[in-house]
């Protein structure tokens, strides 16, 4: 039986990228992600991202969990609905989201991505 997953304890190195050129809207952030667990379509740990925005198009059979640790967010909607999180706040992006990730404040987040089969 595999143990528990404590993500404070782990040493995990952070990989760094930015927003593909076709989808930037606004600057061009590094984005580091610290994955701390990845199995059988479960993948979940921790991201941050400097300030910046850039369209983004979610694949029909993956969603994110996240919960804000720092920092401030906003997500739009393709029809211009915008909704906005910060420290403590959480949320879900579903499978097939098509709208912008803005990142109004430098942001960590907890994220739980789950693909299904």
């Amino acid at each position: 039986m595999a143990g528990i997953v404590v993500l404070s304890r782990q040493q995990v190195a952070p990989q760094f990228d930015h927003p593909r050129p076709d989808r930037r809207v606004d600057g061009n952030p590094q984005r580091t992600t610290w994955e701390h667990y990845a199995r059988d379509g479960l993948s979940c740990g921790i991201w941050a991202c400097e300030v910046g925005s850039w369209n983004i198009r979610f694949a029909d059979d993956k969603d994110e969990f996240f919960c804000v640790i720092e920092g401030r967010v906003q997500l739009w909607d393709d029809a211009g609905h915008a909704e906005a999180f910060g420290p403590g706040e959480a949320g879900v992006i579903p499978a097939g989201f098509v709208g912008r990730f803005e990142v109004v404040e430098p942001v960590r987040k907890y994220f739980v991505v789950r693909e299904r089969a």
